[in-house]
């Protein structure tokens, strides 16, 4: 599998806020990839963003490129770093650590030491080659993964690992510790507890949050939280594990049940346990409740050194319906469906060229303009009762004025009867979660119970089954942003779109010029060209044909 630097997970980036980081990624691997630097902001700079096809195009194998990773002035917590090309996030990601500035400190008693905690997933095959020998037959799922990991090691419950290669993580008793925790899992939804120990909520996707005291977590693909917590317990040895939330129908059993484990233990001298306790809070791999009762707790910190900024004053509103369903297309001279995923019943298609390119030298035939904000029928969503389940395969756009405030609803859908969590993240902003529940969003009635003082702050929040979410954010960074589910196979099969935000009206509020170089798309593209005013040798360079 592919790796960077030797290392799974791969290396930390340690910053303090307000700095800037410049990373050159060198490709000696055999295949293409993009690096996407998940929560950052990259304030004006969607060229660094990473998604393959929508600010950049692959970094070939024996070439390199810089990023230059912009962080937002009020970040600070924990994000990540990943591969945003196939699935190769898979094994490509790393934590990132944002420090408070230097000469300021923590919204909490500093704690007496820190540990990073990467979840993932294991394949077992090259992962790649899997996905595209099962995308190649018609309605065939996507690869399932074989277990998950807890900082590269499946932990000694796992047949093919054991208590060599078990993560542990020594602690002294009475001291309290920042534990910053990483899904990067592929498709999955993940409890995580801690046997006998308590975990304090303080922070969210690089923002702080109310203190919040719980048994277990869970954590959605993309999603990063910061607990405390306290070494109170009798020295011994606890098992801390993950395992996967299931949201879809229970009576499936096709899906990875394996557990991941690490080891907290406590120096001093005491006879370690033959097995060390494990973590009876963490709840089963179907426990809807745990899962929706963890989901509201969370509270923004709302403090005069990180205030909240709500939009009151909406200028967009978006109803975006979220389904599972079907595409027809034509293939070698027969008709075939194959099972989608879709916004607003609109199937998000790979254009096969930079979206973000195409949009600043006005590149026509990449994209067009018209997503919509509304989904084009209404009915049940949450019912057994459906319309045509034919969904419309386009390469559909969102484009926001500068500084518009902005209301995204997301709803669920028991398409298909496949409904089940949706974990949805947006690139280059974080947003404010002022409204969730189950059912069908009531316009009326809904609206009066938002949370408009102290809503949690996220950049990836999950739509929970058969139900909604409420959302809201100012469009104030310019530039090519992708919004998708954090579920691989349901962005691989099309749940996605774009938003576009347009230059305000100073060079401070404008999208920042390209670098001096960028990785070109070696898959030719049926583009046309739109005169333009900048450097006609720049779009010499694109392969079109």
């Amino acid at each position: 599998m592919m790796t960077v630097n030797d290392s799974f997970p791969g290396p930390v980036i340690r910053i303090h806020r307000g700095d800037k980081v410049y990373v050159n990624v060198h490709n000696e691997d055999d295949f293409g990839v993009t690096i996407h630097w998940h929560g950052v902001k990259q304030t004006r700079n969607s060229w660094s963003d990473g998604p393959d096809h929508i600010t950049q195009c692959k970094i070939e194998p024996g070439t390199n490129f810089t990023y230059e990773v912009i962080f937002g002035n009020d970040q600070e917590g924990t994000l990540w770093w990943h591969a945003h090309s196939d699935w190769t996030r898979a094994s490509v990601h790393g934590a990132i650590v944002v420090l408070p500035a230097e000469g300021t400190t923590y919204p909490y008693p500093e704690p007496d030491g820190e540990e990073l905690i990467i979840l993932g997933s294991w394949y077992v095959g090259d992962l790649n080659e899997m996905l595209e020998e099962d995308l190649s037959i018609p309605n065939v799922t996507t690869p399932s993964s074989d277990a998950y990991t807890i900082n590269g090691q499946l932990g000694d419950l796992v047949a093919c690992s054991g208590s060599e290669t078990i993560h542990r993580w020594s602690v002294d008793y009475g001291k309290t510790y920042l534990l910053r925790i990483v899904n990067a899992a592929v498709n999955s939804e993940l409890f995580f507890a801690i046997s006998q120990h308590n975990l304090s909520i303080v922070g969210t996707d690089g923002t702080y949050t109310k203190p919040t005291v719980t048994s277990y977590i869970m954590i959605d693909p993309g999603q990063t939280i910061d607990v405390l917590v306290t070494a109170n317990q009798s020295p011994s040895q606890y098992y801390m594990a993950a395992r996967q939330f299931v949201s879809y129908d229970p009576t499936v059993t096709d899906f990875d049940n394996m557990t991941a484990t690490a080891i907290l233990q406590y120096r001093g001298n005491y006879t370690p346990p033959d097995i060390p306790s494990f973590p009876t809070t963490l709840p089963s791999f179907h426990d809807l409740d745990s899962a929706l009762r963890f989901l509201p707790r969370l509270r923004s910190l709302a403090s005069p050194e990180h205030p909240v900024n709500v939009p009151i004053d909406i200028t967009t509103r978006m109803y975006i319906t979220i389904e599972m369903n079907v595409v027809n297309f034509t293939f070698e001279g027969s008709e075939i469906s194959h099972i989608a995923a879709s916004l607003n019943n609109i199937s998000f298609m790979d254009p096969g060229f930079d979206i973000l390119l195409a949009y600043y030298r006005h590149i026509k035939g990449v994209y067009t303009i018209d997503f919509p904000d509304y989904p084009p029928s209404s009915y049940n969503f949450t019912g057994d009762d459906w319309p045509s389940s034919i969904t419309k395969p386009a390469t559909k756009v969102k484009v926001l004025n500068y500084n518009e405030s902005v209301e995204i609803i997301f709803q669920g859908t028991n398409m298909l009867d496949e409904a089940e969590d949706h974990p949805l993240h947006l690139h280059g902003y974080t947003f404010y979660v002022v409204g969730m529940g189950r059912g069908n969003f009531n316009n009326e009635t809904d609206p009066k119970l938002y949370n408009l003082v102290d809503p949690p702050e996220r950049n990836t929040i999950v739509v929970p089954k058969n139900g909604w979410v409420a959302l809201r954010f100012r469009a104030n960074n310019p530039g090519v942003w992708l919004w998708h589910c954090h579920f691989d196979k349901h962005f691989t099969w099309g749940m996605a779109t774009v938003f576009i935000v347009k230059n305000g009206k100073t060079p401070e509020t404008s999208l920042l010029p390209p670098p001096a170089y960028m990785p070109q798309c070696t898959v030719p593209s049926p583009i046309r060209l739109e005169d333009f005013e900048e450097s006609i040798e720049i779009i010499n360079t694109i392969p079109v044909i």
